[in-house]
């Protein structure tokens, strides 16, 4: 009976169905305005685009080294005699990156490497005050303690600079130094360098929501203002970040640290589980962050407000998570079902990353948008306001 129904009616009443959530669900206010306000301040998603597309490039030439000769663009030609697996061969590969995804709007959405990097000789070179701001602030916030935090920071920059060093002149230096002491090394020097690129995610995050916050509140701003502004903020989110720096080492880097000098059994085998136990602590404390951003607040009073935030506003804040899971959940799967088909097809891949990173990069400042305007309606009362915000 159902091969009788043509192929598009499934499309289309997917289409309907999710065009009936996005307009009648209790949070399409907070949806909207996050979409106007990435279309006004492109830099949201762009931002998100250029540190997944610097990821994706550093991935495809590290793993996949194909030449020139080799790209052959009549791969796509034959697209429709592709292998396509059905979702139901794929989702289940989709529920962790998913879960990963739907926390990073609440911490760090995107990774930093290689950007890292460079932001850590932008740092170290006291790019536009930077360096100044955030000593100055960490002075400021955290008196005597604030030198010890800024002593990890500089050393994670530095293990930053040396990171992708190491790991291009770890095949030569193999025939001069042991290969076990250059994998502990390595290692090592990758766990003291995650410190940054989690920083600097996070200090991304920052000044993202603080341009979220200026469209909102219809503000005018200089870039170098705003980023220092950005530093400011940014040192009163480190309490919460540092403590999430120090579970994620514990309960992720730090075993598979150990696994370099000591034999750990299975360690791979629990990594799966120890990413759902973060991801679940970052959503469990989902505005923490965001409160600590938007108010000059220490971390206990932001975690009080958060239960509060809670309490309040269960249904609109389950909502959010709902769409936010759907949206990551399609892209995830639309990834791994397009992987799967282009095989090792060089230019099916550079094609599909291009989209897939763009999608991604549109879809997560959107939501990221949608969350701050939300949070700001919920701590407003402005939930059913109905009027446009004019900036």
């Amino acid at each position: 009976m159902f091969d009788a129904v043509p192929r598009f009616v499934p499309f289309v009443g997917l289409v309907v169905g999710y065009a009936l959530v996005m307009l009648f669900n209790p949070i399409h206010l907070a949806l909207r305005d996050g979409l106007r306000c990435i279309m006004r301040f492109k830099r949201i998603w762009l931002t998100f685009a250029l540190l997944g597309f610097a990821y994706s490039v550093f991935q495809f030439t590290t793993f996949t080294p194909v030449r020139a000769s080799e790209l052959d663009p009549a791969e796509l030609a034959t697209v429709r005699t592709w292998n396509w697996p059905r979702l139901a061969d794929v989702w289940r590969d989709t529920l962790l990156p998913t879960l990963e995804s739907l926390a990073g709007i609440f911490d760090a959405a995107t990774t930093t490497y290689p950007l890292s990097v460079v932001a850590a000789i932008l740092l170290l070179c006291n790019w536009r005050g930077l360096h100044g701001a955030l000593l100055k602030a960490l002075q400021k916030r955290f008196r005597l303690w604030g030198y010890l935090i800024y002593v990890v920071v500089v050393l994670s920059a530095l293990a930053s600079l040396f990171k992708p060093i190491i790991f291009w002149r770890l095949p030569t230096w193999s025939n001069v130094l042991p290969q076990a002491g250059l994998l502990q090394i390595s290692a090592s020097v990758d766990t003291v360098a995650f410190i940054f690129e989690y920083l600097f995610g996070v200090y991304i995050q920052v000044y993202l929501i603080t341009v979220c916050l200026a469209w909102i509140k219809g503000l005018s701003f200089t870039e170098e203002a705003l980023f220092q502004f950005a530093v400011r903020r940014f040192s009163y989110v480190l309490k919460w970040a540092g403590i999430v720096v120090l579970v994620s080492t514990a309960i992720v880097r730090l075993p598979l640290l150990l696994a370099y000098f000591i034999n750990v059994p299975d360690v791979l085998d629990y990594l799966p589980l120890e990413r759902i136990v973060m991801s679940g602590l970052i959503i469990l404390f989902c505005s923490v962050q965001i409160s600590l951003v938007l108010h000059n607040e220490s971390l206990r009073k932001a975690i009080q407000a958060h239960r509060l935030f809670i309490q309040r506003n269960a249904v609109r804040f389950g909502w959010f998570v709902l769409i936010c899971a759907l949206h990551f959940f399609f892209l995830t799967a639309c990834d791994a079902i397009v992987r799967s088909a282009i095989a090792d097809r060089p230019a099916g891949v550079i094609v599909w990353k291009t989209i897939y990173v763009l999608a991604r990069g549109l879809i997560t400042g959107w939501l990221l948008a949608s969350w701050v305007c939300l949070f700001r309606q919920c701590e407003t009362g402005r939930v059913n306001q109905e009027s446009w915000i004019k900036y």
